[in-house]
C-alpha cells in the first residue's frame, strides 16, 4: 500500500495536417466567424497516416522519455479513447508492445471525452491499493475516422492527437499529487451524444449537451476541489475538457476562479480531442511551464455518456 500517485512527466503528440475554419467552409456552409463565435476553435489537427494507437505510442514516448524511469519500469498502461477503430488486441496493449513494456496490466477505458480523469483515477486507485507502482496513463483519439465531414454542426468541431501522463507511486513521507477522483454520469441522457454501429459517425444534440454542460457540471468540479481539500481560489490552473469557450467561461465562472488562474483553451489550436483533450491541454501548460511545478491544477473531464470526471493533481 502506498500513500498515493503523483504525474511525473507529461507528454504530447499531433498530427501535421492542419485544417482551417476556411479549410471547413469549402465543404459545408459554415464559415471562420461563425465557428470562433459558436465554439472558440480556430483551426484542428487531422491524422492522415497514423493510427489511435499511433498516436497514443508517440505521446507514452515523450512522457516516459521526461521520467527518468524506463520501459522496464511501468507496470500498467491505461489507454482512454472512444475512437479506436480496433475492438481488440486493445489500444493499452499494442501501445506496451511498441515501447518494449513487459507484461503490464493494460486496458482501454471508454467513457469519451471524460476518459482521461477515468484513466487517471483507475491507475492512482491502482497505486494505492499496490497492484502498480509506475503507470502510464494515455487519451488519444482519432476522431476525424467517426466525422461526417458533410455534417457542418459537428464537422467543425472535433480533432485528433493524443497526450500522456507518467504516473508513479509517491515516496513515503511525501504528499501524493492526484487527488481523489470525483466521477459519474447521467445515463439516461446518453442518447444526446454517441457514436453508433459498425460504420459510424459522432452525432449529437449540441443544444441539449450545452445546456447539460453549462448547468449541471460546476458543483462536480467543485466537489473535486473539496475532495482534494483545496479551494477553487487556491487553483493555479484549470484544465477542462476542451469542448466549448463558452462552456468552459461558464464553468470557471460558477467556480469562482480569479484571473490568476490559468485556464486551458487548447481547442482555439486543436478543436475538440474527447478523451485526449485534458492531456493535451496539460501537456502543452507544462512544456510551455506556464504553471509552476506541485501547484495544484484542476483535470475536468465531461462528454458521452453522459460521463463527467475530474481531480486534482500537483503540476509535474
Amino acid at each position: 500500500m502506498t500513500a498515493g500517485s503523483r504525474i511525473v512527466a507529461m507528454g504530447h503528440y499531433q498530427p501535421s495536417r492542419i485544417v482551417t475554419n476556411d479549410d471547413l467552409a469549402k465543404i459545408v456552409d459554415t464559415n471562420d466567424a461563425w465557428i470562433k463565435d459558436r465554439v472558440g476553435i480556430a483551426e484542428r489537427r487531422v491524422a492522415e497516416t497514423e493510427s489511435v494507437a499511433d498516436m497514443a505510442t508517440f505521446a507514452a514516448e515523450k512522457a516516459l522519455a521526461g521520467s527518468g524511469l524506463s520501459a522496464a519500469d511501468i507496470d500498467m498502461v491505461v489507454v482512454a479513447t472512444c475512437s479506436s477503430m480496433d475492438r481488440c488486441p486493445n489500444v493499452a496493449t499494442r501501445v506496451a508492445a511498441r515501447l518494449g513494456i513487459t507484461a503490464p496490466a493494460a486496458m482501454d477505458v471508454n467513457t469519451a471525452c471524460s476518459g482521461f480523469s477515468y484513466a487517471l483515477g483507475t491507475a492512482d486507485h491502482a497505486i494505492r491499493a499496490g497492484a502498480s507502482r509506475n503507470a502510464i496513463v494515455i487519451g488519444a483519439e482519432k476522431l476525424s475516422d467517426v466525422t461526417d465531414w458533410t455534417d457542418r454542426t459537428t464537422a467543425v468541431l472535433f480533432g485528433d492527437g493524443a497526450g500522456a501522463a507518467v504516473v508513479s507511486a509517491v515516496p513515503d513521507g511525501e504528499q501524493a499529487g492526484v487527488g481523489p477522483v470525483l466521477w459519474g454520469s447521467a445515463p439516461e441522457r446518453g442518447d444526446v451524444l454517441k457514436i453508433e454501429g459498425w460504420q459510424p459517425y459522432i452525432q449529437q444534440q449540441g443544444q441539449a449537451v450545452f445546456r447539460w454542460a453549462t448547468t449541471a457540471l460546476a458543483p462536480f468540479a467543485l466537489e473535486a476541489c473539496e475532495r482534494a481539500g483545496v479551494r477553487p481560489q487556491e487553483l493555479a490552473a484549470f484544465v477542462p475538457h476542451q469542448a466549448n469557450t463558452r462552456i468552459i467561461d461558464g464553468i470557471v465562472k460558477r467556480l469562482g476562479l480569479g484571473p490568476d488562474v490559468v485556464v486551458a483553451k487548447d481547442l482555439v489550436e486543436s478543436g475538440n480531442t474527447s478523451a485526449a483533450s485534458v492531456p493535451l491541454a496539460l501537456s502543452k501548460l507544462v512544456e510551455r511551464r506556464e504553471v509552476p511545478s506541485g501547484a495544484p491544477v484542476l483535470l475536468f473531464g465531461f462528454g458521452g455518456g453522459l460521463t463527467y470526471a475530474g481531480q486534482v493533481i500537483r503540476c509535474p
